[in-house]
């Protein structure tokens, strides 16, 4: 009885946590320079800059399944960010292209 116990509390703690990591949140992170940024950003936003989306989105989010949304002026750097994310073995990258495609694609008004 009591190894029935602990395979139904593996399971329940199995699916739970393939429950809570398919069900997360998208990020969204804008790979545009600072001063872009500061003229126009998205509330909650993350902002790191192309060249260094590997270093800070491995401390930010290691889980390597989690559906990273990235947008720049017109999709160039984060097609380049992209690039790298998925060489670092990210697996759920979408280039959204610019920071007004991403409001569109998200329903946000100015």
């Amino acid at each position: 009885m009591r190894l029935i116990n602990i395979k139904s509390i593996f399971l329940y703690l199995f699916i739970a946590s393939f429950c809570a990591s398919s069900n997360a949140d998208p990020v969204w992170i804008d790979v545009r320079s600072a001063a872009e940024h500061m003229i126009d950003s998205i509330e909650g936003d993350t902002r790191i800059s192309h060249d260094q989306i590997v270093d800070v989105t491995k401390k930010l989010h290691p889980d390597l399944d989690t559906e990273i949304n990235l947008y720049c002026r017109s999709g160039g750097r984060a097609s380049k960010a992209k690039t790298a994310l998925l060489a670092a073995g990210y697996t759920n990258i979408n280039n959204t292209g610019s920071i007004n495609d991403a409001r569109q694609i998200r329903g946000i008004t100015e």
